[in-house]
């Protein structure tokens, strides 16, 4: 059997899909690394909503999807921007995202962190993006989750230079119940965000990152950096304070940031492991083992997907992530909050398609196939 794809030239293409279901096995969580997937919400496709309407999730598949995510021993990073954070989910969605997933993870004795940031509020004084934060961060901590500190719209606007990122910062953390994940979202995920930590020269930008970090040491359990520049990321795991992880957030070179080198490794917090979640596990259960290269084996041939899924505009990857869970059997419609089914191509999504296939992501395949050809159909290309 053969599926015509159809490729960026207005051409098609056949494809051979795989006929066999990939091996997967779920396991219990890892011991060389601290891994957390990014995990998206399933939209309720009956709801009677438009794009600028609240949103509408099916609570009862995204819970399902996040005990798929810790049956293969993955942690759970709830309501980042995976989960369509700023771009159709509102706070009131998020703060009720946050309560469920955490009550499942104690039903389920799965690992979680939330986003803590200040989208309830667009623009403000430094003082309301305090009590902004503030609320968030009370909702993340009484859940019993532990709290990412996401980069802040409202801040990066409101902010005169890197004195204010220092105050507000190190005010959350003064008063955080518990060591807290930081979060460096770079502008090519929301370009809102560019000049945070009050410089545009992201060497100045680090300085002020570590100093933040350097005055609570004992509040930070560890970064997220999503820079997509490999070699500042180790640069700035190498200047970390002993104890303070690095969660690498780049979902470009993750398997080599992963991986490490003999002054250390980065742990990880990805969005493309939504997509990835059991052969990700698997990867990391090798490298449990001290096998680097095993690891390396499993994972860099996944890169190519990753790249594709998040190439410019980056901040529309939740599209890809959303249509392979729909390929997958994770959920059993192509509909996003906010209508974000619409922000890629149709060979943009074929060529997702293809990679994931060939990288034996789907747990039946035949149901990925029939599913592609409908899409297809509805666009008009004929099989």
């Amino acid at each position: 059997m053969t599926i015509q794809l159809p490729s960026v030239d207005g051409s098609l293409r056949t494809y051979e899909p795989r006929i066999e279901p990939p091996a997967s096995t779920p396991g219990t969580p890892f011991t060389s690394r601290t891994v957390f997937s990014a995990a998206h919400v399933v939209a309720d496709p009956y709801a009677d909503v438009s794009p600028d309407s609240p949103a509408a999730v099916d609570w009862d598949a995204t819970l399902a999807f996040r005990r798929h995510l810790w049956s293969h021993g993955l942690g759970v990073a709830e309501a980042m921007d995976t989960a369509q954070r700023g771009m159709g989910l509102d706070w009131a969605g998020a703060a009720e995202l946050i309560r469920r997933s955490a009550a499942e993870a104690r039903s389920v004795g799965g690992r979680i962190a939330c986003g803590a940031g200040t989208d309830q509020i667009e623009c403000g004084s430094l003082a309301e993006i305090r009590a902004a934060y503030e609320e968030q961060l009370a909702v993340v901590e009484e859940s019993g989750a532990q709290a990412i500190l996401m980069a802040s719209r409202a801040l990066a606007a409101a902010a005169s230079g890197p004195e204010d990122y220092l105050e507000v910062y190190g005010h959350l953390l003064r008063q955080s119940a518990g060591p807290v994940i930081l979060h460096w979202l770079g502008p090519m995920f929301d370009p809102a965000l560019g000049g945070y930590w009050g410089a545009a020269d992201l060497d100045a930008a680090t300085e002020t990152f570590l100093e933040v970090i350097a005055a609570h040491p004992d509040k930070v359990d560890g970064i997220k950096v999503s820079l997509m520049d490999a070699r500042r990321e180790i640069d700035l795991r190498r200047r970390l304070p002993r104890g303070v992880r690095c969660y690498t957030g780049d979902d470009f070179n993750y398997p080599e940031l992963i991986a490490g080198d003999d002054q250390g490794f980065s742990h990880a917090l990805l969005g493309v492991f939504d997509p990835l979640g059991p052969l990700a596990a698997q990867a990391v259960r090798v490298l449990d083992t001290g096998d680097t290269t095993g690891f390396r084996e499993l994972l860099d041939p996944t890169v190519e997907l990753s790249r594709h899924l998040f190439q410019a505009p980056t901040r529309f990857y939740k599209t890809g992530v959303v249509f392979l869970a729909w390929l997958a059997g994770h959920q059993c419609h192509f509909t996003m909050v906010g209508g974000l089914q619409s922000a890629r191509s149709l060979p943009h999504l074929a060529r997702a398609y293809e990679l994931a296939d060939g990288l034996g992501l789907f747990p039946d395949p035949k149901l990925a196939e029939e599913r592609m050809k409908n899409l297809l159909s509805l666009y008009g290309v004929n099989q």
